[in-house]
């Protein structure tokens, strides 16, 4: 039997030199292969690669990094959290387009949907009413292209499929 206590809890947040764990991130000062400095790369947790890799500022000796501290980490966070949230941003508006045309019946909004999947890719072509009723919806080439005037030739073809 063991009777050594061990001087760290697991579930501790790691707070070292060069290597800080907190948050749902962690930050990993590492040798920059590109020169003589340094880098830092913010891992969020359960992913394998980096959502952020930045210099690093040198120590005092010139040779070292700088140490991580709690400032340090919480600005890294915060700049690694907006990489991100501008990644999601950027892949919704890939992925989610809308228009708006005006019918006799009213204004519709003509939005188009991609499915980026691997092995059939597709979009859906939706459109809603002033009421936010479903008007109609199809299936299309996630290659469509969404314009008004590509929504106006969809309606006017009583909403049949575009080819």
């Amino acid at each position: 039997m063991n009777d050594e206590v061990s001087d760290r809890d697991d579930d501790a947040p790691v707070q070292e030199a060069r290597l800080w764990q907190g948050n749902g991130w962690t930050a990993r000062v590492i040798k920059n292969d590109d020169d003589d400095g340094w880098a830092v790369a913010m891992y969020k947790d359960g992913e394998s690669e980096p959502a952020l890799v930045g210099p690093w500022t040198m120590g005092r000796d010139k040779k070292n990094p700088k140490p991580l501290d709690i400032n340090a980490f919480h600005t890294l966070v915060k700049t690694a959290s907006e990489v991100i949230r501008r990644h999601e941003q950027q892949l919704h508006a890939q992925l989610h387009k809308s228009t708006v045309v005006s019918t006799e019946q009213g204004e519709l909004k003509i939005t188009l949907d991609i499915v980026p999947d691997e092995d059939n890719p597709y979009a859906v072509l939706t459109a809603v009413d002033q009421m936010g009723e479903q008007v109609a919806q199809v299936r299309v080439q996630p290659t469509f292209k969404l314009s008004p005037s590509s929504a106006m030739t969809w309606v006017d073809n009583d909403f049949r499929a575009p080819r």
